[in-house]
């Protein structure tokens, strides 16, 4: 059976590959795609050229979809992309691409819904092969090497015995799908906040927090826009499950606390064990939350978790020229998933002494066998008013000590970090602007105020080419082209900073931003969430649901109501009867354009 195998290995290395037989990710400026640059794979960059050459061979588009700070990206790639029989498969049979979803966020999204609504669920890899005309036909997310080698075993034979039918196949069901445009009259103001109210309350955990029963995401649009209805008059149920929810997020897994910030999601419903990416629009929608609630709810530790979420930002996440960089990987530097997060009784011995090695296990749960593989993740266990009680001392003293036995983990941490994208997204970087414009002045520091200054400036002058927006910035590089998110919030920061100093040029290029969103991304029957119209089948969508992000649908139409430019206001009320049918099928997933629809329904 060896010998068999390594004959058949042979064969498929030395049979010459269709199509181009070369890897185009090499010294890639996007840090993901340059990671993939060494793969057997030869992967081809999205473009017209990778579409021309599958429909010339008649071959199926293999998109791979992924993110740098992505664990399981990085394990599909180990195990399958460097194997060289997958390669070779690949290579033969298919034409291989690998897409930066952070570059392409409208063709992932377009990819995303296809395998939730044919699997049921997607994730991070996104794998999903297209006909050369581009329809999606089949997708999967991540596969063990085994699994993943069966599967394109089988697709390629039936492609081979059927490609026309396929073809026929997927055409069909993507025109299936176009979603019927339809408006409806808005309810009263008070039923679809109401309806809103209720389903938060229906899926919210109240032991817990959150909702749902099973991965943990921060959600962080709608808890502000449910913090924001607590205005509107008391709500006993919906403020506690809102305060539950934020507390459990800050004193958890989710957070990481020796170094500060925010981790993408927990992978539990108790938000223990996270997932340990540290994106950039995490840190700067919690962080705006945290103050927001800090207000609402009469919490000042909220207000200390918003600080340190934006001093770690400051402190981690901010390249030169001012730019935020996207991302901290899941891996720390020796590939391990949460590497510098996590803590061995060797290295905790390591890099405290007995007093303060007593105070750490203590005060972050770190007592006994680890329960998690990698070591012991510091959650507190105990406040430290009760573990002062418990050693007979006084908490000033147990503050000192915490705050030095911080120090000494943080420096032996340091040598366990994670590596950075350093891409500068030109829409996360609108969110940070906003971001540190509240922390500014909620918390009246002056270095947020200066920071706030320095990302303008590069949003204005290395994103903004006096015509369009570039989606980001590698060092000089220019990549990819901005889509309906970064028009939205660049210019929502940029209008807060406008506001905020009085500079109305600011002012005029935020409402020159949002002129050509309209512009750009706005139909009869809807939005669409980038102006490339590279393959068929993306359709226009009559609302966009918030996610991680909150949605720039929402954004952009609460901009136009609040406009004085009629043109806007007219857009503005048209697109909420658009959208109105979706979001009161699914309020909570619609959360922020709940809010809008609301005001439109009040707007003359």
């Amino acid at each position: 059976m060896p010998r068999l195998l390594a004959v058949l290995l042979l064969l498929f290395i030395v049979l010459p590959a269709g199509g181009d037989s070369t890897n185009r990710l090499r010294n890639h400026p996007s840090p993901y795609l340059a990671m993939h640059g060494a793969d057997p794979v030869h992967w081809q960059l999205w473009g017209r050229e990778a579409l021309q050459l599958a429909r010339e061979e008649n071959r199926l588009l293999f998109v791979s979809s992924g993110y740098f700070a992505c664990h399981w990206c990085h394990v599909m790639q180990q195990e399958s992309y460097r194997d060289p029989e997958v390669a070779a498969l690949l290579n033969r049979h298919f034409v291989p691409v690998k897409i930066d979803r952070e570059l392409h966020p409208a063709l992932d999204a377009h990819l995303v819904e296809f395998v939730q609504r044919t699997r049921g669920s997607a994730g991070w890899p996104l794998n999903v092969f297209l006909t050369p005309e581009g329809f999606p036909l089949v997708g999967l997310t991540y596969a063990s090497r085994h699994d993943f080698l069966e599967f394109l075993k089988r697709l390629e034979a039936v492609w081979g015995k059927g490609s026309d039918e396929l073809k026929a196949m997927a055409r069909q069901a993507a025109e299936a799908i176009d979603p019927p445009v339809s408006t409806a009259p808005l309810q009263e103001p008070r039923v679809l906040q109401q309806q809103l109210v209720t389903m938060a309350l229906s899926l919210g955990d109240e032991l817990e927090g959150g909702f749902g029963q099973q991965s943990r995401f921060p959600m962080a649009p709608q808890w502000g826009v449910l913090l924001g209805h607590l205005e509107s008059g008391p709500n006993d149920g919906l403020r506690n499950l809102v305060a539950l929810t934020l507390e459990q997020m800050m004193n958890r897994g989710l957070r990481d606390h020796l170094g500060g910030g925010f981790f993408r999601y927990t992978v539990d419903p108790g938000w223990r064990v996270p997932h340990y990416e540290k994106m950039l629009y995490t840190q700067a929608l919690l962080a705006r939350l945290y103050l927001k609630a800090a207000k609402l709810l009469g919490r000042p530790a909220f207000r200390e978790v918003a600080r340190e979420t934006l001093e770690f930002s400051l402190r981690q996440l901010r390249g030169d020229e001012g730019g935020f960089i996207s991302s901290l990987s899941a891996v720390d530097k020796h590939n391990v998933e949460g590497g510098g997060y996590l803590w061995t009784e060797q290295q905790l011995a390591e890099a405290l002494d007995g007093d303060e090695l007593a105070f750490a296990r203590a005060r972050w749960g770190m007592e006994g066998a680890p329960d998690r593989e990698g070591g012991h993740l510091p959650i507190p266990g105990i406040e430290l008013a009760e573990l002062a009680r418990q050693r007979g001392e006084t908490v000033e003293r147990l503050a000192l000590l915490e705050t030095r036995v911080r120090e000494k983990l943080m420096v032996s941490r340091a040598t366990r970090d994670h590596p950075r994208d350093g891409k500068r997204l030109a829409a996360w970087n609108g969110l940070m602007l906003s971001a540190l414009i509240a922390g500014y002045t909620s918390l009246g520091d002056e270095r947020y105020r200066v920071a706030a200054s320095q990302l303008r400036d590069y949003l204005v002058r290395r994103l903004w080419t006096g015509r369009r927006l570039l989606r980001a910035r590698e060092g000089n590089e220019a990549l990819g082209s901005a889509a309906l998110e970064d028009y939205v919030y660049v210019a929502a920061g940029l209008s807060d900073w406008g506001n905020l100093t009085g500079y109305h040029p600011d002012l005029q290029l935020a409402e020159r931003l949002q002129e050509e969103a309209w512009r750009r991304f706005f139909r009869e029957g809807g939005w669409r969430e980038s102006d490339e119209d590279l393959i068929p089948g993306i359709a226009l969508q009559p609302a966009i649901a918030d996610a991680p992000l909150p949605s720039p649908v929402a954004m952009l139409i609460d901009a136009g109501l609040a406009s004085a430019n009629p043109l806007f206001k007219r857009r503005a009320l048209e697109a909420v009867k658009i959208g109105y049918p979706r979001v009161i099928e699914l309020p909570l997933w619609y959360a922020t354009q709940v809010d809008v629809t609301i005001k439109a329904a009040t707007t003359r």
